[in-house]
């Protein structure tokens, strides 16, 4: 006797085997059959499109990662133009610092305000560029920013000190441009 009022399944019964669609359904015809036919291939085409909808977005984020990349390379090398610009300005920076160092003559007073006039133009300039000078007389000595020339025993100052600036260094926005 089969259990109606239990919600298991009878164990005794075996599976009804699957029936046919032309045998389940006494009207089934040939429309029915091209019917099936077309959700087939609806189903195919939906399949199909989303497959190409994903190809589209990873498409799009690659081609913004380009983007992205290549603007950052254009970046860098403007930086990297502008900082050779910078590096190949300096000797004219250093020749007019070492102009200025020089005693004035009686008759050169108006010569020197000139040079005096065209250094502070050109330190500006090259400040708004991202040039900034590295002051180093007086302070600890770092490899990574000073380049020593000699060393020399000293009472008066402590040990790895930078006594003399022979030529400044400077940074180019956070880049080392030239040591000191």
């Amino acid at each position: 006797m089969k259990n109606i009022f239990s919600q298991k399944a009878d164990i005794d019964a075996p599976e009804p085997a699957p029936v046919p669609i032309e045998d389940a359904l006494p009207g089934f015809t040939a429309q029915d059959a091209a019917f099936s036919a077309v959700n087939t291939q609806c189903a195919q085409l939906e399949k199909e499109a989303a497959d190409l909808r994903d190809q589209l977005l990873r498409r799009q984020a690659e081609f913004d990662n380009f983007r992205r990349r290549v603007e950052r390379e254009r970046a860098e090398y403007r930086v990297n133009a502008t900082m050779d610009a910078v590096q190949a300005v300096l000797p004219v920076l250093d020749g007019l610092e070492q102009a200025l160092k020089t005693p004035a003559h009686a008759g050169a007073k108006e010569i020197r305000k000139g040079v005096e006039l065209v250094e502070k133009q050109l330190r500006e300039i090259l400040e708004k560029m991202g040039m900034t000078r590295i002051d180093a007389a007086g302070k600890p000595f770092d490899p990574n920013l000073h380049h020593a020339v000699e060393m020399v025993e000293s009472s008066e100052h402590p040990d790895h000190t930078v006594l003399e600036v022979y030529q400044p260094g400077y940074f180019f926005q956070d880049k080392l441009l030239r040591p000191a």
